[in-house]
């Protein structure tokens, strides 16, 4: 046969090599003398096979490796992630694909005779035998074919080192049945993908990629010599080890000398055996996926083996956006950012097509998701409050909304929001307002629309750290104090981009489509996409010039948390959402780095890759929406879009009227009074919005006829009220 042949040809000279060291006692000799004496007279006896092995196909496809495989969507691997913590082997390997050096080896270390020997080599026994009995240094006459059916037995592990009379006959029986049934080269095969070789390392393709980050195929002389070497004693000390290279290296031409071929064993074997992963694009991703305890279902090769599993991520673009975070990582080298994360989605299929997340040496925690840790919003909840305002008629887009220093009182005490820059606009319509993202009018916006409704819109959206009632996140919610997922946020700017309809992401492409949920009107987000798509409205707080300012139509806004701890950068296109968040997994705060400078770039660029050959064009607005042309307080006129009922009529605005509001003294105030006054000169005049004409005061019990109230010590609560007697606002206050 070929295979023998050419394993001859590779084979070394044929001098004795299975010794061990130490001699045994001359009871054990005798012992071994009596089992050697007994098979030679039973060989003529020999039973038939009794069918105890499996065929070899089925152990082979009993195989199962330690190491599972997350596929691309086109089938390329993009993970291999170690699942089987109790022994570590990989691939089963073909003996096509393992190197000749490395069979002649193993021939030569363990069973020169395997092919001319029907299991057991009488030969070898015999001369096993007699050395055993006239020389202190005892020999080995154990096939490959022996070892193998006691790799294979059930019970081999409950009898293992034995090796008395009993023991070794049944084990020469053993391998005489299997010779009956396997050819060699399957046994040859099966031998060494079963056979450990060092520590945790078990088969070939594991024991070649742990100690010497090679395939099988690819094994030296002097490395098949070392791994042949281990088969006898794979925890052995490195220096008998390597003894025993130098002894089967003995007389063979065009090798190293033993002093080299004993430092390259005592370095391979001198510390761990990590395997490389074959891939490593998305180990967070195969984390989560393959580490669940419900993974996904696997797929299958053509002889039925699960190969892996397999995703909905595209290989290519998940390169291009590991190059891409950590190009702008290093980037930002100097303004301490150590942590970066992406994620690219399909805008109808909702399939995670890229999902990424990586750190520098200097990253706390680099081993964290990006893309499932929450962190704080910053500004990119706006788009979702101006279109909650947008939809109940509260708002238009050319609405203008106060740009003021501005404080509010809440239990907490005094809220002063600030915007981003130091200027403030006096007025400024909802349109450059959310696109310019200032904070004083969003805040106003969202005292407009209410605290709970705003609540109750993000979690439609799928933010689902709102654990606390909206009380407890207060009017900083608005400017996004709000804990967050890049998934979540990315997710919900796809909800946008769909018109208002919210569904699950999927990571798997074989998974189905869960039916869409419409979680705003599709008239208010196809107004808030178009103001988030406006480069001239932008510019009033980034210019004109900046990454987000794409070639192709995109919509997108930017966020930057407390004391700039968060970059982000989420935006659309027609075809896809991305979303991109920059900072560091520990906390600390980034040196003079904004959304537009930290994520904003690794946005652009990926959005760039994206659509280098693909347009992107904008949506066709919903039937029914109006455009008029408008000049909004301090602004230049444009042609602006309103939703039926809302747009101005001739040079009168018809925009809703917001709800009346009791604006001093503040909900949760606390005031206190003055010693070195008397009493009766402390006052408080209470103060609405939007009062109705016929309103009237209600302090506790007592109608006010008016709003003047001389300071009394308690906890009170004051109302506001139509002529009709209705609550139109209320809040509560303690004087000290």
């Amino acid at each position: 046969m070929p295979l023998r042949g050419e394993v001859a040809n590779l084979a070394f000279s044929t001098k004795s090599s299975n010794q061990t060291e130490g001699a045994p006692p001359l009871a054990l000799r005798q012992h071994l003398s009596a089992w050697l004496l007994a098979g030679l007279l039973t060989v003529p006896l020999q039973a038939a096979p009794s069918g105890a092995f499996p065929a070899f196909s089925q152990v082979r496809a009993a195989w199962h490796s330690s190491e599972a495989r997350l596929f691309d969507r086109h089938g390329e691997l993009l993970q291999e992630l170690r699942v089987d913590q109790h022994l570590r082997r990989s691939d089963w390997t073909a003996l096509a694909d393992v190197s000749p050096a490395l069979i002649a080896a193993v021939l030569r270390a363990e069973d020169r005779r395997f092919f001319e020997h029907a299991g057991v080599d009488w030969l070898a026994a015999g001369k096993a035998a007699l050395s055993n009995w006239l020389s202190a240094k005892p020999r080995g006459a154990s096939t490959l074919t022996m070892q193998l059916t006691a790799l294979l037995d059930a019970h081999h592990r409950a009898r293992a080192g034995r090796r008395d009379v009993v023991e070794k006959w049944r084990q020469m029986r053993a391998a005489r049945e299997l010779e009956q049934s396997w050819r060699k080269a399957d046994i040859l095969e099966a031998y060494l993908n079963l056979a450990p070789f060092r520590g945790e390392l078990t088969g070939i393709d594991a024991a070649a990629r742990g100690l010497f980050d090679k395939r099988p195929a690819g094994l030296s002389d002097a490395e098949s010599l070392i791994l042949a070497a281990l088969i006898r004693d794979p925890n052995g000390k490195p220096g008998g080890v390597a003894r025993r290279v130098c002894a089967l290296a003995d007389g063979l031409p065009g090798l190293p000398d033993c002093a080299a071929l004993a430092a390259l064993t005592r370095n391979t074997l001198s510390g761990r055996y990590p395997i490389v992963p074959a891939a490593n694009l998305a180990p967070h991703l195969a984390r989560r996926l393959i580490g669940t305890t419900n993974p996904p279902r696997p797929f299958f090769d053509k002889g039925g083996r699960s190969t892996g599993f397999r995703s909905s991520l595209d290989a290519g673009l998940q390169r291009d956006v590991l190059a891409t975070l950590n190009e702008q990582l290093a980037h930002l080298s100097g303004h301490e950012v150590h942590d970066a994360a992406a994620l690219v989605l399909d805008n109808a299929s909702g399939e995670v097509l890229a999902y990424a997340s990586v750190s520098t040496r200097g990253s706390g925690s680099p081993e964290s998701d990006g893309v499932r840790a929450p962190r704080q919003a910053g500004s990119t909840l706006k788009p979702f409050l101006y279109g909650l305002a947008l939809e109940k008629g509260l708002l238009t887009a050319a609405s203008a909304l106060e740009d003021v220093p501005l404080s509010i009182a809440t239990a907490g005490g005094q809220y002063a929001p600030r915007n981003y820059g130091p200027v403030h606009r006096g007025l400024a319509s909802v349109r450059t307002s959310l696109a310019g993202s200032l904070n004083i009018p969003a805040v106003r916006t969202l005292k407009l629309v209410g605290l709970e409704p705003f609540a109750a819109r993000l979690a439609r959206f799928g933010f689902a750290g709102l654990t606390e009632d909206a009380d407890f996140y207060g009017y900083s919610l608005a400017l996004g104090s709000l804990d967050v997922t890049l998934e979540q946020a990315a997710n919900a700017y796809r909800a946008l981009a769909n018109g208002g309809l919210f569904s699950p992401l999927r990571f798997m492409p074989t998974t189905k489509n869960t039916a869409a949920q419409r979680v705003q009107s599709r008239e208010s987000a196809f107004l808030v996409t178009d103001i988030l798509a406006d480069r001239q409205a932008r510019a009033v707080t980034f210019g004109l010039e900046n990454p987000l300012a794409t070639r192709f139509w995109t919509a997108v806004k930017t966020g930057t948390s407390k004391d700039m701890r968060d970059n982000w950068c989420i935006g659309f296109s027609s075809r896809y959402t991305v979303g991109v968040w920059a900072g560091n997994f520990s906390g600390a705060p980034m040196h003079d780095v904004s959304g537009i400078s930290g994520a904003a770039p690794a946005w652009a660029a990926i959005m760039q890759r994206l659509h280098a050959e693909l347009p992107s064009l904008p949506p066709d607005p919903p039937k029914g929406l109006l455009r008029k042309r408008v000049q909004p307080p301090g602004e230049a006129p444009r042609r602006e879009w309103f939703l039926p009922g809302s747009e101005p009529a001739g040079k009168a605005w018809n925009t809703a009227t917001p709800p009346p509001e009791i604006v001093n003294p503040g909900d949760g105030a606390i005031l206190a009074l003055d010693p070195d006054l008397t009493q009766a000169r402390q006052r408080l005049q209470f103060q609405a919005s939007q009062a109705p004409v016929g309103a009237c005061w209600q302090l506790d019990e007592t109608r006010l006829v008016t709003p003047d109230w001389p300071l009394e010590r308690g906890r009170h609560t004051l109302s506001l009220k139509d002529r009709e007697g209705r609550v139109l606002d209320q809040v509560r206050f303690e004087v000290r």
